[in-house]
């Protein structure tokens, strides 16, 4: 705890040697001045701060305590959030003769304070995109039955769950693609069936709920119909980065023959929408060998 004595002309006469660190001023040089002039003579955006408006000193003339947060300037110009106490010093007879200050430095606290703060309203968005995003797969997923309905809703909001997950494990900040395709194959598809590779390439957390939805839809029908639908079936997604723009190549190969669809599921809709959410592009190719869809997405 940094500690400061002021006389009754409100000048210093007492620094300890963490109110020196503190404030980068040693002792002689704030000696037999008024502190506030040294350490608290100006507001964060450079303006003048009077000593008549200031709390730290009113302790001394009003005779009382006084507590709170300021901000101090630091000997080389910066400024820094200190919480504070002031109270009074009396002599034998109770008259106030000066004021004893103890300050501590609060900037670690004020950043955290900050960052949960964001955090906080990052979560509260999140939450609100997911709960939108579940109504919307609850109104419109379709399937043969009550049964496939919940089978197929259940898949979509577990890809949610885990996108929310990989957000969370890297503590709201996004996540690596690799790390998303993973978690979705993983889900659906058997490992020693499935080829990855890529560069490192991080998303924004705008950008791993979209694309875990757009992986889940790809895996979904890969292990409905495609090449996880059998035994020999394999699914390589790769991914190359070139100016700051990602090209994504879904690969089916070994499964059975595939035809391109009559009529656009809401699989395919829901596709198409979390690409158009991306600012990117899909192109989708029935080849012999298996299906082949390809989405540009820039970071």
């Amino acid at each position: 705890m940094s500690v400061f004595l002021m006389n009754d002309q409100q000048h210093c006469v007492f620094m300890n040697k963490a109110a020196e660190t503190l404030t980068g001023f040693a002792f002689h040089e704030a000696a037999g001045r008024i502190l506030h002039d040294v350490i608290h003579h100006s507001r964060p955006d450079g303006s003048p701060f009077p000593l008549a408006e200031c709390a730290i000193d009113r302790a001394f003339p009003e005779n009382a305590g006084t507590q709170g947060e300021e901000v101090f300037v630091h000997k080389d110009g910066s400024f820094y959030p200190v919480a504070f106490t002031a109270s009074p010093i009396r002599d034998d007879q109770a008259k106030v003769i000066g004021t004893i200050i103890e300050a501590r430095d609060i900037s670690l606290e004020k950043r955290n304070e900050e960052a949960r703060k964001l955090l906080m309203h990052e979560v509260d968005h999140r939450a609100r995109n997911v709960l939108s995003i579940v109504q919307s797969l609850t109104r419109l997923t379709r399937a043969d039955g009550l049964a496939a309905y919940k089978a197929i809703l259940a898949g979509r909001i577990d890809a949610l769950a885990r996108a929310q997950t990989s957000l969370a494990t890297r503590q709201w900040e996004g996540g690596h693609l690799q790390d998303v395709v993973r978690d979705e194959l993983d889900a659906l598809c058997p490992r020693d069936h499935v080829d990855i590779a890529g560069p490192e390439v991080n998303l924004s957390p705008g950008q791993v709920q979209p694309i875990s939805l757009l992986l889940h839809e790809l895996a979904t029908n890969a292990n409905k119909y495609g090449a996880c639908s059998q035994g020999g079936g394999r699914v390589a997604v790769t991914w190359t980065l070139s100016d700051r723009r990602v090209t994504l190549l879904w690969r089916e190969s070994g499964g059975p023959v595939v035809v391109a669809p009559t009529r656009q599921g809401f699989g395919s809709i829901l596709t198409d929408n979390v690409v158009r959410q991306l600012k990117g592009a899909i192109r989708r190719a029935w080849e012999p060998s298996g299906l082949l869809v390809e989405i540009i997405f820039p970071l």
